[in-house]
């Protein structure tokens, strides 16, 4: 997911150093200060005076993060959808996905048809096989002598 910035331009959760194993963060001016047990770094009035303060935060109280018990992972996801190697490839398949998911909601199916999870599990199963028959029909599926293949 995108990072959401305290400020437009601002500084994000990527531009602090956030040491899970030592339990610490530091801003990009170098104060560092620790995680509490619920997983929030506060800088409070160590912000005070600061020259990149009106990049970082609005608050008085200073700047307050909720660092996620995964950020290691995030943080390096986040590295690895930069590459260009990534970009190729996500660029080539999401539109099929997209397309795929506009394909099972439309015509009113937003909503799950019935109640409780194994007949909607068997619904979703129906629908998804419809839709999978009617993409292998437009790609050119037809029938032959030894069973079904897609006219080249």
């Amino acid at each position: 997911m995108p990072l959401h910035y305290a400020i437009e331009g601002g500084f994000s959760t990527d531009d602090f150093v956030i040491d899970m194993t030592a339990g610490t963060v530091t801003c990009p001016k170098g104060i560092t200060v620790r995680i509490t047990r619920t997983n929030r770094a506060i800088f409070g009035a160590k912000c005070q005076g600061c020259r990149l303060r009106q990049r970082c935060t609005k608050s008085q109280a200073g700047r307050k993060m909720t660092i996620h018990e995964h950020h290691d992972v995030l943080y390096a996801a986040r590295r690895c959808a930069e590459s260009e190697e990534f970009q190729t490839t996500y660029r080539r398949h999401r539109p099929m996905v997209e397309r795929s998911i506009a394909w099972l909601v439309a015509k009113g199916n937003r909503r799950v048809a019935y109640r409780g999870v194994a007949r909607n599990q068997i619904w979703l199963a129906h629908r998804c096989a419809a839709i999978n028959l009617r993409r292998l029909i437009n790609l050119g599926l037809i029938p032959t002598d030894r069973g079904w293949a897609l006219a080249l």
